[in-house]
Parts: C-alpha cells; sequence; structure tokens
C-alpha cells in the first residue's frame, strides 16, 4: 500500500467540484464601469487634459532622485510585473493545481488570459504610439503618435491579469478574498515602480490597471470556449493512446509445441504402432503387405511428428519379415537359395 504523498494527492483531489464563475450582473456593472474609465484616460490623454500636465509633473520631480535608497529594491521588485518571469512562475503553480484537480482548466484559463492581454494591450501600444517620459521631445505634450509602445503600461497590465488569476481561480470564498488583496497590492506596487524609475507616465500606468482589469472581468464569457478546448485535449489523448496501444505488436507465437524426447522404449514402441501395430504380419487391408506404411499412416506420422530428427530410425520400406525358403523375393528371377542349419 502506497503511503507517500502522491498517493494521497491521487485519492483526495482537491476540490471534489470545480464551478466556473458566471457573468453575473454585479460583474457585468463592473466591466460597464471599468470600460467606462479606460475609454476616459485614452481620451484624457488624447486632448492632452489635467491629466498629461500631471504626466509631467511627476515626471520632472523624478522620484528616483528624491529617494535612492529604494531604487535597489524597486530594480528588482518591478520583475514582478514582466510577463517572462510571472508567467512561468503562475503557469507551475497552475500546473500543480491542474494534475492535483485532474483538469486543464486552469493552466488554459491562464493561457487564454495572456492570449487576450497581448492582443488588447499590444494593439493599443501600437495603435497610439506614445513616447516614453525618458523619449519625451517636449515639455506639455501627450507624445501620442510617434512610434511609441508604453501607453497602456505592460508591466502594470500583466501584474493585474497574472496574479489576478490566481483569485479568479480560487475554489473558497476565504482564499479568493486574500488572493484578491495580494494580486491588488503586487500590481498596484508594479504600477507605482514603473513611475519611480521613470519608464511610464502615470497615465499609463492608469490605463494599464483598468486594461488588466477588463481581462479578468471578461474571462466567464470564454469559460465555454475553455470547457470545449479541454475536452479537445483530452479526446486527442486518448486517442494517441489507443492509437499506441493498436500499434504495439503482439508476443510472436512459437511455430509448434516444443519437442518432447522420449525414452529409446517409448519411441520405438510408437513407431511400431505407426506401422502397424506389434504383430508386423497382418495385412493392412490396403492392398498392401504389412511393414509397408500407407499413405494415410505417412501422413499421421508427419502431422504427430514434425521434428524427424528425434525420431527412432526405421527400417526401410519392405517387409520386415525373415525370408521365406519357399518365397521368391520381389524383383528376383531366380529362386531363392535354400536356407541352411534349419
Amino acid at each position: 500500500m502506497r503511503t507517500d504523498i502522491f498517493a494521497r494527492l491521487d485519492r483526495e483531489p482537491e476540490p471534489p467540484k470545480i464551478e466556473a464563475p458566471r457573468m453575473s450582473r454585479h460583474r457585468i456593472a463592473l466591466f460597464g464601469g471599468t470600460l467606462a474609465f479606460y475609454l476616459a484616460i485614452v481620451v484624457a490623454v488624447l486632448v492632452s487634459s489635467w491629466l498629461v500636465a500631471l504626466d509631467w509633473k511627476v515626471m520632472l520631480f523624478r522620484p528616483y532622485q528624491q529617494w535612492p535608497e529604494l531604487h535597489a529594491f524597486l530594480d528588482y521588485y518591478v520583475v514582478l510585473g514582466q510577463r517572462g518571469p510571472t508567467a512561468v512562475m503562475i503557469a507551475s503553480w497552475l500546473g500543480w493545481r491542474s494534475w492535483r484537480q485532474h483538469t486543464l482548466r486552469p493552466l488554459l484559463t491562464l493561457g487564454c488570459s495572456l492570449l487576450l492581454l497581448n492582443v488588447t494591450v499590444g494593439a493599443v501600444k501600437l495603435g497610439l504610439g506614445r513616447l516614453g517620459p525618458h523619449y519625451a521631445t517636449r515639455i506639455g505634450s501627450a507624445e501620442m503618435f510617434a512610434g511609441g509602445d508604453i501607453f497602456p503600461s505592460g508591466h502594470t497590465a500583466n501584474a493585474v491579469v497574472t496574479w489576478g488569476i490566481l483569485a479568479y481561480l480560487a475554489t473558497t470564498p476565504r482564499a479568493r478574498r486574500y488572493l484578491s488583496a495580494l494580486s491588488a497590492t503586487v500590481s498596484l506596487g508594479v504600477g507605482l515602480t514603473t513611475v519611480y524609475i521613470g519608464t511610464h507616465w502615470l497615465s499609463d500606468v492608469l490605463l494599464g490597471w483598468a486594461a488588466g482589469l477588463l481581462i479578468l472581468l471578461a474571462l466567464p464569457w470564454f469559460e465555454p470556449l475553455i470547457t470545449r478546448a479541454e475536452a479537445w485535449v483530452f479526446s486527442v489523448r486518448e486517442q494517441w493512446r489507443q492509437r499506441r496501444r493498436a500499434g504495439t505488436p503482439a508476443p510472436a507465437a512459437a511455430d509448434g509445441p516444443p519437442a518432447v524426447l522420449l525414452p529409446q522404449s517409448i519411441a520405438s514402441e510408437s513407431v511400431a504402432a505407426e506401422d502397424g501395430g506389434p504383430g508386423h504380419g497382418a495385412a493392412t487391408g490396403t492392398g498392401q503387405p504389412s511393414g509397408h506404411p500407407g499413405q494415410g499412416t505417412r501422413s499421421r506420422a508427419h502431422a504427430s511428428h514434425p521434428v524427424r530428427s528425434e525420431r527412432t530410425p526405421v527400417t526401410p520400406a519392405g517387409s520386415r519379415r525373415p525370408p521365406h525358403a519357399e518365397r521368391t523375393p520381389r524383383g528376383n528371377t531366380s529362386p531363392a537359395r535354400p536356407m541352411t542349419g534349419g
């Protein structure tokens, strides 16, 4: 009986039943409010409103010069918003969850959210083309459509999605509350760190928060697609297993039963029985003298004894009786010479 942790996890999957979140009215209201905030930020930057003036004030304040002792720590902390490292960390944890719960939904949900993040945030970045604070050319300008790719902040949006997916996939209300607080803290810190370092405007961070939250709020709409993708993956795996079983060659059968070596006396008795019995002188009923194996006897002998080398040698074809004094052997025209000494 296995007592290791893996056997225990196999017997006790967690949770026994996983329910995907639904697009409730509350979630739809949050999605609508976040989308309105997103559009308001974009419009405020396009028209170079007070938000752009605030961006310049924060940039000229140069936070990294005001608190230089934080720079070393924040250089490492901002990695929590980079897509590569965070995706690897979250995927490792969700892979463990998938194995433990016997489902691919956590990994597929992460993949769907990252795909939405790349498409939506990447398209807006390239479409608006805003330059960052270090590449700004004119004070007070929004620096839009200048070939940049920082609006919205990718670090901030990625932190919201990758850490927020843990709260989205939580199976208990308590775990969801704790993970929501954790993801909010990490994403807020990552966004402000990019402003401190000077790689993003404050408006970039605001739009990044909204972009990541929109993806998390829209995930229930993609749950049917995730379910179908999981069913397809499992069906492909089952087909591959069946094909692998069908392609496995069966063990080769032997050509015949193994030969059994018999003692000399038993082998001689079996040969005598095949050649007409122990009398050796009775007629076979086929018009041939006794001792001459017939066609049926030969076929039976070959069928029952496939290995000829193990049989006891027999005498050549013909009668085994000693020659009679008054009989003429076949194929000889001269009379037989009488035997002497009888």
